[in-house]
This record gives structure tokens, C-alpha cells and sequence, in this order.
């Protein structure tokens, strides 16, 4: 296996993406796919390690965009993914195996009494939607200013404001997620500026009559991985409660937090949950789950239902299967000791950030870990929005780091796995060392 020569790509990866630019617009067919300037091609995954065409070995802190908790090519789902396979790969009838998962997440998870299976976490948030819209009859939803959730229009909308765009944070305005996208979508979004308990409760219920649900993810990815102040959760469940409004807890990255999930960690008790990432071991898996009142309005058994979600591929045992093992290994021991490698190397990055002066910090919670190159801590979306400076300090960071065989995410959550070892944490923690070592006083 060789050693990354600097952060440049090799000669495979440069002929594939030749390849590719025929065949993808921008030659790509993931929008989250970094380039810099092309993408480094994988030929497989080793544990927390990746190892890319050309032969070059990485440590992963991206594991597939926080999805691979067990890192790459775990074992026990192998093996029962493997058993299966000669079974069958899909079916138009239902298995054991999705039961068998559903009644896992029903038992971890305390806001969840039964579930429904999609493929992904946008259909996961999408159907939560409008699970809330059937349940209440109303249309609009409210959502944290900058929180990702997907790529349904009415979950997007409001993700990509910028200082010429997002307006006052008394008031933030719906900014579209992409070209031509209707305009009646913005009519029916409530933007909160995160963390703003007064602002909250003010803008929910100067919409409540409208409002389905709010979308609240309890510690936003994009806006800075930040955690909730309980004051302003308290704010939004009392408001929802108060006007009949559902609260929808986006957990489709923020599940790997504790064993029962964020809402549980931060006494979050939501009408429905959104999951996958995680809980489908590798393979493609979104799941909504809830109150059994509220996710009635699935239920076709006495004639059509409110909400009518189906899926060729939802609940496949393949998915099921590999989501059900990889989740049983996850016990309370298995996230207590993610978490404790968790502060350990935070607390080794903000130590290495003293020591130097340097202007970075870190935020995250349990596997989560995200470096600013900030003078403090961001306190929402807008305070963690990096200018064009402050993004090439960013980019100079995740280069420096492939050049030392990591992955690091430039511009969102890096991610621990239980395939990682203490040696692995000191390995990152001496790239950052160094990195800050080598980096001018002043680089942005």
C-alpha cells in the first residue's frame, strides 16, 4: 500500500474522472462529492481506512458522510448480507427482517412506537412532512435557518442563505435552494434562527394556525454542530404544544449521538422521528417513526390512508438485515466508548489550538467533530457561515491532512467509527499539531 504523495491525485483517479465528465454533468453524480480539483476515486474500504485506486491509503473521518459507524467492511453485516443474498435481493411481499428492525428502533428509541421504511433520509424527512401535514391539515412548516435536511423542497428551502441574502435574525428570509424552484414553497416556511428561545416562540405562534410541524434538528450539521440551549428547545415544544403543532426531530445524522438518539440526549420529545444513515449498516435506509396517533396516517388497512407511502426498494432485507446487525453492535458500551474517543481527540485539538494561538476552534458531541477557523465558538448558522478566507483555510487544512493520509471534510461534520483506535485518534491530533505548526500566523 502506498503512502499519499502530498494531497495530489494519482493517475487513475485523473483517468476515471475523464471518464466520467462524458458521462455526469460536471462529472460527478453526487453534489456532495469534493473536488479539488478532481475526485479521488476509492477502490474499497478497510476497517477506518479507505484506500483509493491509485493505492493510496486513508484514515476516513468522513465514513460516507457520518453513515459508517462500524467504518468500512464490518464483518458480521458482511456475513449476514453475504447469507442472504442467495435468498433473495428484493421483494414485492414483506420479510421477517424488516419486523426485526423496526422493533429494534421501537425499543432504542424513546419518542418512537412504530415505524415505516424508505430508502433514504430525504424521503425519510419528506414523509414526516407529510405525515404532519395529514395528521393537522395544515400546509406550512417551520425549520432552523441553514439546517440540511434533504432534498425535498419544502425541508431544502432555506439551507443556502448568505450575508447578502439571509436578511435580519429577527426575520430570516426563505432564500430557494436552486434555480426556478416555486416560489409558492417560501409562502409556506417559517425560518428560526437557532438557539433564539424569545424568537422562536414569537414567529411559531404568529404562524400556528398554519404551521404542521416544526423541523428541528437538535444540533444542525451545516450550522456549525452546534448544541441545542435548553432554553430554546423548551421554547419550541411548549410553543408546538401550545398551537396543536407537531414537532419533527431530524435524526438522520444526529442518531449516532447516544444509544437512544439526540432527542433522547437533549429530553427532546418529538411527535416524529426521521432516521437512516446509520441504522441501515452501509446499505441505502430511511425510516419515520413515531406515535402511534400520529403515524395512523400511514395505516391502509380499513381503506386508502392519509398518507400514501410505498417505495420499490423500501424495507428490502438487505437493508434490513445488515441495519438490524450493525445496530445490535452498537450497545450503550459501544457509544460510550465512541463518545469518550470523541472528547478525547476534541479536547487534543483545542489543546493544540492554545498552545499555538491559532484562530480555530471545534465544536461536536460524541463522534461528532467539526473545526471552525473561527476566533470563538459559532453560536448558529450565521456565525458559522465561512468567508471566501476563511473557506480556503479550510480547504488548506483538508489538504494538508490528505497529504498525511486523512480524510478530513473540509466545510462539515467529521465523524469517528468503532473501527478507529487510540492510534488512529493521536494520529489525527499530531496532523493538526503539525498543520498549525506549518501554517503562517495569519493564513486568512
Amino acid at each position: 500500500m502506498r503512502t499519499p504523495q502530498g494531497a495530489l491525485l494519482g493517475p487513475q483517479s485523473d483517468k476515471l474522472f475523464a471518464r466520467g465528465r462524458t458521462v455526469f454533468p460536471g462529472g460527478i453524480t453526487r453534489a456532495t462529492i469534493e473536488r479539488d480539483p478532481a475526485p479521488r476515486y476509492i477502490q474499497k474500504g478497510d476497517g477506518a481506512y479507505l484506500i483509493d485506486v491509485d493505492g493510496q491509503r486513508f484514515l476516513d473521518l468522513n465514513n460516507n458522510f457520518t453513515t459508517l459507524i462500524h467504518g468500512h467492511g464490518f464483518l458480521p453485516a458482511l456475513d449476514a448480507v453475504a447469507r442472504l443474498l442467495h435468498d433473495g435481493t428484493c421483494f414485492s411481499n414483506p420479510t421477517a427482517h424488516e419486523i426485526d428492525l423496526a422493533e429494534l428502533l421501537v425499543d432504542r428509541i424513546p419518542a418512537v412506537e412504530q415505524v415505516r421504511f424508505v430508502n433514504t433520509g430525504t424521503e425519510a424527512v419528506m414523509f414526516a412532512i407529510k405525515a404532519a401535514r395529514a395528521f393537522t391539515g395544515r400546509p406550512c412548516i417551520a425549520k432552523i435557518e441553514g439546517a440540511y435536511h434533504g432534498s425535498y423542497d419544502w425541508a431544502e428551502v432555506g439551507q443556502v442563505g448568505t450575508p447578502s441574502t439571509w436578511g435580519s435574525p429577527e426575520a430570516p428570509v426563505v432564500v430557494p435552494s436552486y434555480e426556478g424552484m416555486p416560489t409558492s414553497v417560501a409562502d409556506e416556511i417559517i425560518l428560526l434562527h437557532f438557539n433564539d428561545a424569545d424568537g422562536a416562540r414569537r414567529r411559531i405562534a404568529a404562524a400556528a394556525g398554519r404551521l404542521a410541524c416544526i423541523l428541528l434538528d437538535p444540533m444542525p450539521s451545516r450550522g456549525g454542530l452546534i448544541p441545542p440551549n435548553p432554553d430554546f428547545i423548551a421554547a419550541v415544544i411548549e410553543t408546538a404544544r401550545q398551537h396543536g403543532i407537531l414537532v419533527v426531530c431530524d435524526e438522520v445524522l444526529n442518531l449516532r449521538q447516544s444509544y437512544r438518539g439526540a432527542s433522547a440526549r437533549y429530553g427532546i420529545e418529538p411527535d416524529l422521528v426521521a432516521a437512516g444513515k446509520i441504522i441501515g449498516g452501509g446499505f441505502p435506509i430511511g425510516a419515520i417513526g413515531g406515535s402511534r396517533r400520529v403515524m395512523s396516517v400511514f395505516d391502509g388497512s380499513a381503506g386508502r390512508a392519509k398518507v400514501a407511502q410505498a417505495g420499490t426498494f423500501s424495507a428490502n432485507p438487505i437493508s434490513m438485515v445488515a441495519g438490524r446487525v450493525s445496530m445490535e453492535a452498537m450497545t450503550e458500551a459501544a457509544f460510550a466508548r465512541l463518545e469518550e474517543m470523541g472528547d478525547r481527540l476534541r479536547n487534543a485539538l483545542a489543546a493544540a489550538i492554545s498552545r499555538h494561538q491559532a484562530r480555530y476552534v471545534v465544536s461536536g458531541v460524541a463522534s461528532l467533530f467539526r473545526i471552525h477557523p473561527k476566533q470563538r465558538l459559532p453560536r448558529d448558522y450565521r456565525e458559522a457561515y465561512q468567508s471566501p478566507d476563511e473557506a480556503g483555510a479550510m480547504k488548506a487544512m483538508s489538504r494538508f491532512f490528505r497529504g498525511e493520509g486523512i480524510i478530513l471534510p473540509a466545510d462539515t461534520a467529521g465523524s469517528l467509527s468503532t473501527a478507529m483506535s487510540d492510534a488512529d485518534i493521536d494520529k489525527i491530533a499530531d496532523v493538526f499539531e503539525r498543520f498549525l505548526t506549518a501554517a503562517p500566523a495569519s493564513t486568512y
